[in-house]
């Protein structure tokens, strides 16, 4: 299945519309993001990240970023690997960059 993250752009698309266009992907075709996230589900304390969905989308605007961010520290604390800590980094990378560059939002997008 996988939960892959992108980052993606907004540009105006004619009137009123805008198109979004990729512009990152940290993939998850090993579903590691999935298995960490069942480590955290349900404690509490990561709001944001126990509302993804695997087979579903979820996007979040800078808005969202900081708390995202902080959610992901708890997605770090269980990474019992080099590669699962390689992972939520990628994330984190993306939701910074999120922050840094206005017309971005981050999408886990399920299979």
């Amino acid at each position: 299945m996988g939960l892959d993250v992108v980052l993606y752009r907004a540009l105006p698309a004619g009137s009123r519309r805008v198109s979004y266009v990729p512009v990152r992907v940290v993939p998850d075709n090993d579903d590691t993001l999935l298995e960490l996230l069942d480590r955290i589900r349900g404690a509490g304390r990561t709001p944001l990240l126990d509302r993804l969905d695997p087979v579903g989308d979820q996007a979040f605007d800078a808005r969202s970023v900081p708390t995202l961010l902080e959610e992901l520290r708890c997605l770090a604390d269980v990474a019992g690997s080099e590669v699962e800590a390689a992972r939520v980094r990628s994330v984190v990378a993306l939701a910074r960059r999120c922050l840094r560059e206005p017309g971005t939002e981050i999408r886990f997008e399920g299979d």
